[in-house]
């Protein structure tokens, strides 16, 4: 199949080593002609040094070359510009077009997934897209090594997704299929947030009883906001939510758990970020976690956690104290107790 990559981070470039290696003809593109020409001289992603970037590859800094007539476009770029790189390859995107979201986030001021984000554009241009949301517990560092990973292509019709799974999957990747796109984009974005949490916690110096409480209980946080939007509650269990969960608030590869790290030990978010060196999707994901959390009325503690430390200076120490004294609960429902 022909395929085309938009954006060139460690993402982009993993998948398309891989897809290229299964047969694929693979076209990637990025803003930055710096960015094309290092890749192009070096054969290198400089985040991914165990990695060598085939020659078959072709790169380019015109969308249009990467985006028409392509089989499968695929979107690999941070949540802040997915808007307005669907914008730019708009022209150039045939209708019905099969679309690939492979980044995590959402759109703070319209409280869109990232599918959603495409769709709009697209549709100003009077063209429709059968739209995947690709997602799962896939660390760039460990596909662009061909190690195990598994993957979920979600979309609202079956064949699309199963085509997306038929031409991702090989023996590095498996690939499973979900029709809840929603709960799968939410899953994604905001257990980014939960991963900053649980890297604060480390950098507090706090232990593995911490690390599991903050992934426990802020999984049943996202659930309850899905629950409320109407997502499926078998996308939080599978891999694309407690999957996702776990490897991103535990891995040495996840930037959200070392950006939290850093915090917690007392580094400015703004420099934390800098020393981190690339996207922090969870920082990007609070404004949009929390509007929505306000908009279905439902309680999430640790988003607003975290909130307070990332964006308000609030003092790390004091927000856990808070966590772990606020009004006792019980994990099941009154109605579930025989007195």
């Amino acid at each position: 199949m022909t395929i085309g990559i938009l954006g060139a981070g460690t993402w982009g470039i993993a998948l398309a080593r891989m897809l290229h290696n299964i047969g694929h003809r693979v076209t990637v593109w990025s803003a930055l002609e710096s960015e094309i020409e290092s890749y192009k001289a070096t054969h290198r992603q400089p985040n991914l040094p165990g990695m060598v970037i085939p020659e078959g590859i072709v790169f380019t800094a015109d969308i249009a070359e990467a985006a028409a007539g392509k089989e499968i476009l695929l979107f690999a770029v941070p949540s802040v510009y997915t808007r307005s790189t669907a914008a730019k390859a708009a022209p150039y995107i045939p209708d019905g077009q099969i679309i690939v979201d492979v980044a995590k986030g959402i759109e703070a001021e319209t409280l869109l997934t990232l599918t959603q984000v495409i769709d709009d554009e697209l549709r100003r241009c009077g063209k429709n897209a059968r739209l995947v949301a690709l997602s799962g517990p896939t660390h760039a560092e460990e596909v662009a090594l061909d190690l195990p990973t598994t993957i979920v292509a979600a979309c609202a019709d079956l064949d699309t997704a199963e085509l997306v799974q038929d031409a991702f999957m090989n023996t590095c990747m498996r690939v499973y299929t979900n029709c809840d796109v929603i709960g799968v984009e939410l899953c994604g974005a905001i257990k980014n947030i939960m991963a900053l949490a649980a890297g604060i916690s480390q950098g507090l110096g706090y232990g593995d009883n911490t690390k599991a409480a903050l992934i426990t209980r802020g999984m049943a946080e996202i659930t309850r906001l899905g629950m409320a939007i109407g997502c499926k509650s078998e996308t939080f269990y599978g891999l694309a939510g407690i999957g996702d969960l776990i490897v991103t608030a535990t891995s040495e590869h996840s930037r959200n758990n070392r950006c939290g790290r850093l915090i917690g030990a007392g580094v400015p978010t703004a420099e934390a970020v800098k020393q981190v060196g690339m996207v922090v999707e969870g920082i990007n994901a609070i404004p949009a976690a929390m509007k929505l959390a306000e908009r279905y009325s439902v309680e999430m503690p640790i988003v607003r956690a975290v909130d307070a430390v990332v964006n308000h200076g609030a003092d790390a120490r004091t927000e856990v104290l808070r966590l772990m004294l606020r009004e006792k609960n019980s994990e099941t429902p009154k109605s579930h107790w025989a007195n």
